[in-house]
């Protein structure tokens, strides 16, 4: 599909979007700038160095950044020198700070840049682009987001398709009102942490392209339905091997 042109939302709401997202993203950092040291120092101790790990990822319009987030896994490989799959080295720190999303924190950097969004569909891979059928690529129209409404109907316990529709769907509807509607929602289903993980899998498995057929599509596309007006659970994206910083 390669990368997707977007058009960002309406000026008005566009701009009070950004207004919004850069005066919380400001405020937040400055609140929690003790505890992110803290929570850096402890990744520094118990995972090494580099703290953060960094990678690019479609922005809007598909056009590549770099993200940021609290590093998560540690670099164990197996006796070839290859890295473990990412669920050996998953520890027990990462997991907490996967489970109460404290590792999307520093998110709020590539907020306050003008590259995320606080809501929004979540920046996955650079490699997914060609993969996207031409409306899953939609979800490219807005920033991306730390959170967003496939986020919290569903997180990484749906599959990508219906994840997919849910973005689509936000980029058709997004408001401030959604938005801080989405931001509540968040909070709630952090405390709870549900779906942090797919079976079997750390995050999700990697999307290689929709190749359900049309009634299977229809299916997922009902559930989405049903989601869409009264939201039941919250999100995070595939984290693909941690290339730290």
């Amino acid at each position: 599909m390669g990368r997707t042109q977007g058009t960002a939302t309406p000026a008005g709401v566009g701009g009070l979007k950004r207004a919004f997202d850069l005066v919380v993203a400001l405020a937040a950092l400055a609140v929690l700038a003790l505890p992110l040291l803290l929570v850096a120092l402890l990744v520094a101790v118990f995972l090494g160095r580099p703290v953060l790990f960094r990678q690019q990822r479609p922005g809007l319009g598909g056009k590549p950044f770099w993200l940021y987030k609290f590093r998560t896994m540690t670099d164990a490989c197996d006796a070839q020198g290859r890295l473990l799959p990412d669920e050996q080295r998953l520890t027990r720190l990462g997991r907490f700070l996967r489970r109460t999303s404290i590792d999307e924190l520093p998110e709020l950097i590539n907020v306050i840049k003008g590259e995320m969004s606080l809501v929004g569909p979540r920046p996955l891979l650079m490699s997914y682009l060609d993969r996207y059928t031409p409306e899953q690529a939609r979800r490219h129209e807005v920033r991306p987001g730390i959170t967003g409404w496939a986020q919290v109907n569903g997180r990484n316990a749906i599959s990508w398709e219906e994840k997919f529709e849910l973005d689509v769907w936000y980029v058709d509807h997004a408001s401030l009102s959604l938005d801080l509607k989405i931001l509540a929602m968040t909070v709630w289903k952090t405390l709870r942490r549900e779906g942090i993980s797919a079976a079997g899998h750390a995050t999700m498995p990697e999307f290689l392209g929709s190749r359900h057929s049309s009634a299977a599509h229809d299916d997922s596309a009902a559930r989405v339905g049903e989601r869409r007006g009264d939201a039941s659970r919250l999100g995070d994206d595939n984290s693909s091997t941690e290339a730290s910083l």
